[in-house]
C-alpha cells in the first residue's frame, strides 16, 4: 500500500480534515512566546495583596540615604568622587543605594516570591501544564522582578532629584542601568532558589545580600581594604552595580563603565541558561 504526498511534500490529510504537524517555533518545547500571561498573573497578584511589601523595599534605602548621607554626611565632609572629583558624602553613597535599592527589588521577586509559587502553590506545574514552557516562566517571572527593579530605580531617582543629587543629564541614565542590575540579578535569583526546599535555606540568600551590601563599597571606597579582599569585592555583582551607577551619576565614564556593563549581561546570560535548566529538569522530566 502507497501514501501518496502532497505537492508540499507532506502526506495529505485524514479524512476528518486534520493534520497534525511538528511545532516549528523556536526553542521547541521550552518557549511559546507567551511571556505576557506569566506577567499579567504576576500583576494582578501584587496588586492584590503585596504592595505594602514591596513599598517596604523601596523605603529601606532611602532611610539609609537620610541617615547616614544627611547624619554621618555632617561629620565626613567630601570625599573624593569618580573622575577624582570632590563631591559630598550623600552624593558618593546615593547611587551606590540606588544600586541596592534595585537588588533588593530584583532579588525579593525572583526569591521568596518564587518560592512560595515553587513549593507551596505549586504555581509552576500548572503553568507548565499548559502550552506555555519553562523559558516562558523563567521570562515571566524575571521580567515581573525587573519591574519592580524599575519602580525602585525611578522612584530613588526621584527622591535624589529632590535632594540635589542629580547634577548631569547623565544622571538619568542610572534607571535603565539599574533595570541592568536587577536584571543580572533576578535571572539568577530564580535559578537558586530552586534548589531551596525549606525556609531555613532560604536564609542563606540573607546571609549572602547582607555582607555584599555592607562590603560592596557603598558608603567608603575600595582602598580602604586590603588587597586581597579588594579582588574579593571587585567579584561580587553589586560592587559592579555601585561603581557604574557612581559613574553615571557624575558622567564620567571610563574603560571600567563597559566592563561593568559586560559583567551584567555575562551574569544575565547565565542566569537564563540556569534558571529555564532547573525549571525543565524540575517540571519536563
Amino acid at each position: 500500500m502507497s501514501l501518496r504526498h502532497d505537492q508540499a511534500g507532506q502526506p495529505p490529510p485524514p479524512a476528518g480534515g486534520i493534520r497534525l504537524s511538528l511545532s516549528r517555533r523556536p526553542l521547541g518545547s521550552l518557549y511559546s512566546g507567551n511571556v505576557r500571561a506569566v506577567v499579567g498573573r504576576g500583576l494582578k497578584a501584587t496588586w492584590g495583596s503585596n504592595w505594602a511589601v514591596m513599598a517596604s523595599g523601596f523605603v529601606e534605602p532611602v532611610l539609609y540615604l537620610i541617615a547616614m548621607g544627611i547624619g554621618l554626611g555632617s561629620l565626613v565632609g567630601t570625599v573624593e568622587g569618580p573622575g577624582g572629583t570632590e563631591i559630598s558624602y550623600i552624593a558618593y553613597i546615593a547611587p551606590a543605594l540606588l544600586a541596592v535599592s534595585a537588588m533588593n527589588g530584583a532579588v525579593y521577586d525572583s526569591t521568596w516570591n518564587v518560592f512560595f509559587k515553587l513549593n507551596f502553590a505549586k504555581l509552576y506545574q500548572g503553568m507548565l501544564n499548559t502550552s506555555l514552557g519553562p523559558l516562558d516562566v523563567a521570562l515571566g517571572e524575571i521580567t515581573l522582578a525587573l519591574l519592580r527593579g524599575a519602580l525602585y530605580a525611578t522612584g530613588f531617582t526621584a527622591v535624589m532629584g529632590l535632594m540635589g543629587l542629580l547634577t548631569t543629564p547623565w544622571a538619568l541614565l542610572m534607571i535603565p542601568a539599574s533595570v541592568l542590575i536587577a536584571f543580572g540579578f533576578a535571572s539568577f535569583g530564580m535559578g537558586i532558589t530552586s534548589f531551596m526546599k525549606t525556609f531555613q535555606q532560604m536564609d542563606w540568600i540573607n546571609f549572602i545580600m547582607l555582607p555584599m551590601f555592607l562590603f560592596s563599597a557603598t558608603f567608603y571606597p575600595l582602598s580602604v581594604y586590603p588587597e586581597p579582599i579588594q579582588w574579593l569585592v571587585q567579584a561580587m555583582p553589586l560592587w559592579h552595580g555601585v561603581e557604574l551607577l557612581r559613574q553615571i551619576s557624575a558622567g564620567a565614564f571610563t574603560a571600567a563603565t563597559g566592563i561593568h556593563v559586560l559583567y551584567y549581561v555575562v551574569m544575565i546570560g547565565l542566569g537564563l541558561v540556569l534558571t529555564t535548566g532547573r525549571l525543565r529538569s524540575l517540571f519536563l522530566k
